[in-house]
């Protein structure tokens, strides 16, 4: 079962393989800005559940050694219980203690090695989780940050090539248009023809 975060890194390679290519590219992609913003979004928002999910597992090994220690309590009382029914032989007596102390010994080492081992797992899977949403985040920052600037240079390139166009076009036009012949009107009333 995928977590929240795979499946909206999901949605994102999704979307990426569905972005069309740029003009006469075959490497480059015109990204929606709003729709990634949306999914980066979202992925903010999907990580502190992440995180809850990892304390919930920290919670139920807290748990499983919560039960370890009743358990060695119940040991060291029934421990107790024996040693009292006992007291009225000394050597009965000794043994239940040197049995008693074996048992809390035994138990203790058994509880700590359980608290230590479920800290440990608890832990590496926290850092775990934190390494990949880093990883899979600078990843996403990168592609969103290479994306606008080949988008900002490609606009760039394609306005200086539509002006040079521009003036290649207006300067054939110039060259196309014959003389143009303006009628005015002198003052005295007569018409008169300007060349240009």
């Amino acid at each position: 079962m995928s977590s929240k975060i795979e499946q909206l890194i999901d949605e994102m390679e999704e979307y990426i393989d569905n972005c069309k290519y740029k003009a006469f590219s075959t490497d480059v992609i015109m990204v929606n800005k709003a729709e990634i913003d949306d999914l980066l979004r979202e992925l903010r928002m999907k990580t502190p559940e992440e995180i809850k999910s990892c304390q919930k597992i920290i919670q139920n090994r807290e748990a499983i050694i919560e039960d370890a220690k009743q358990k060695a309590q119940k040991l060291l009382n029934d421990a107790a219980l024996q040693t009292n029914e006992l007291i009225s032989e000394h050597q009965i007596m000794q043994q239940a203690y040197a049995q008693a102390e074996s048992i809390i010994t035994a138990s203790t080492n058994k509880a700590q090695e359980i608290l230590d081992k479920a800290t440990i797992e608890a832990n590496t899977v926290k850092e775990s989780v934190m390494r990949y949403t880093d990883t899979m985040l600078a990843n996403l920052e990168n592609i969103v940050k290479q994306s606008i600037e080949l988008t900002t240079k490609d606009s760039q390139t394609l306005l200086n090539n539509l002006m040079e166009i521009d003036h290649v076009v207006t300067a054939n036009r110039a060259e196309l248009v014959p003389e143009v012949i303006e009628e005015t009107v002198s003052g005295d009333g007569t018409d008169k023809l300007d060349v240009i």
